[in-house]
């Protein structure tokens, strides 16, 4: 079954880069485990960079011009910890051109984050794009899985918004379809997240607490604790699923010993549950606490 759907996915991503049409994701795996759907449409290519090798780089620097890729791509990591900013990108993209994909997603997040380089969203984008063309059937478990599975959820996010004054325009569907893939294929928490917060808002389809609340969970049980939150509160509430207060209550505290400083949005959540919580939901909520600190976590 495994080497089927590898072998799926492949066929998808061929005839993704020939321009198919794109296959929907909803119907293929959710939180039941069914199987993940065949292909995934990322973005028309638009830059020529994905298909150059080390060769075609112009003018690449006579130190590299005899690297591996990941010769390459560790000469570059070396370069940014020693803090020669310069040396690590021009290294970096060397072996991104090469098709390294772990080099494609560092220099995904720092174009994305402006860290040490101008911040620019598209040149992110393409990155992360490069490496989900060509690494979506990467085994989940891998050392690679997670900087593939990032990378959807980075396309998903850009998707959310899309960039201002470029091709990337906001498509919610499509930003659903990358948190789909990477939520059900690789078990990504932060997509699980995501997928959950788009279910509940109906954002991109349907709005389905019930499904928000299954994929919330997922993300929960994995320690997200931004999922914990909202999992917490629709819980809590029990205005659109069956009310477990207690439950909720565990889930929203745990969600506020975890959260920074910046989340004042899930300190109020608990503060408001917890003065509604009668005593014997707090004392409920505690023992579930206790079971979970003590490893008997329970779905």
């Amino acid at each position: 079954m495994r080497m089927f759907r590898r072998a799926a996915l492949l066929v998808g991503l061929s005839s993704i880069l020939g321009l198919a049409p794109a296959l929907a994701f909803e119907s293929s795996r959710g939180p039941d485990g069914i199987a993940p759907a065949s292909s995934v449409d990322v973005y028309t290519r638009s830059s020529p960079q994905a298909s150059l090798a080390p060769g075609d780089l112009q003018s690449p620097p006579a130190s590299l011009r005899n690297l591996t890729p990941l010769e390459a791509f560790r000469n570059g990591a070396q370069a940014l910890r020693a803090g020669d900013v310069k040396t690590g990108v021009v290294s970096l993209e060397y072996a991104a051109a090469a098709g390294h994909p772990i080099a494609q997603w560092k220099l995904g997040r720092m174009y994305a984050e402006g860290d040490g380089v101008k911040q620019d969203d598209l040149r992110a984008f393409e990155y992360f794009r490069d490496i989900a063309d060509a690494h979506a059937d990467e085994s989940p478990g891998t050392p690679r899985a997670r900087f593939v599975s990032n990378a959807f959820v980075a396309l998903g996010s850009y998707y959310l918004e899309g960039i201002a004054n470029s091709p990337v325009k906001a498509d919610p569907d499509r930003a659903r379809e990358m948190f789909t893939y990477a939520a059900s294929y690789f078990g990504d928490s932060d997509a699980q997240y995501q997928l959950g917060r788009m279910y509940l808002e109906g954002y991109g389809g349907v709005k389905d607490p019930k499904q928000a609340a299954r994929w919330l969970q997922l993300a929960a049980n994995k320690g997200h604790h931004q999922a914990q939150a909202l999992l917490g509160i629709l819980l809590f509430k029990g205005e659109t699923v069956a009310r477990q207060a207690a439950r909720g209550l565990m889930w929203l505290t745990l969600a506020r010993d975890a959260a920074t400083a910046e989340e004042t949005w899930i300190a109020d959540l608990h503060a408001r549950a917890f003065k509604q919580a009668s005593d014997s939901e707090r004392a409920t909520a505690l023992a579930y606490i206790e079971r979970w600190i003590r490893g008997g976590r329970r779905d």
